[in-house]
């Protein structure tokens, strides 16, 4: 089997992947994330997991290379990473009672053949009616300040939805794992075979 190579520095990503039971080492890419003019957030997700991909590649001229990238989507407006406290209360306060999207991009490039499969799976968050006092104690309880959208699904922010929608729970947490094994497929690595 060729060596599968996470191109990511994300433990959430690395915990993901760990699921599937695969030998993989993780290799954190050196790209630029800025988004290019008028690029929408479908594109952009789509294009930094290839870039991601690409960026590990020289290092591994024969691997099979998973790169990734998310975005939460509000109103057609990409919420970054809060950074810090006051960031992430805005954020929480605009998307009470609302649904944000999120979209997660895949890409994974055989860099021995350069076959290159990518696509962009949406997840949606429905949060319910919160009030500042919810949204301060939920902030001071988990810290999410490095997490798109303010919140971390797989933890304590659970306690923020009314409703969640999507085909695989794990692209909100950052690594869609039902289209990644389907893609690891056509590279004939099956998660269900003994290695």
């Amino acid at each position: 089997m060729q060596q599968l190579i996470l191109g990511s520095s994300s433990p959430f990503r690395a915990e993901l992947l760990a699921k599937l039971g695969l030998p993989f080492i993780t290799a954190s890419p050196d790209i630029d994330e800025s988004p290019l003019n008028n690029e929408s957030p479908q594109l952009l997700v789509q294009r930094l997991s290839e870039q991601k991909a690409l960026a590990i590649a020289a290092q591994y001229p024969d691997a099979l290379i998973i790169g990734s990238d998310q975005v939460a989507v509000l109103d057609g407006k990409v919420l970054g990473k809060p950074e810090n406290h006051h960031n992430a209360t805005k954020q929480l306060m605009a998307s009470s009672g609302r649904t944000v999207q999120f979209l997660t991009g895949l890409a994974l490039l055989n860099s021995n053949t350069g076959k290159m499969q990518s696509l962009v799976e949406p997840f949606e968050v429905s949060f319910k009616q919160l009030s500042a006092e919810q949204i301060d104690f939920y902030l001071q309880q988990e810290q999410p300040y490095q997490c798109a959208g303010s919140f971390k699904s797989e933890g304590f922010g659970i306690s923020l939805f009314s409703k969640l929608n999507g085909d695989d729970p794990n692209s909100l947490i950052g690594l869609p794992l039902i289209k990644l094994i389907q893609l690891l497929a056509t590279e004939r690595i099956d998660v269900l075979q003994p290695n």
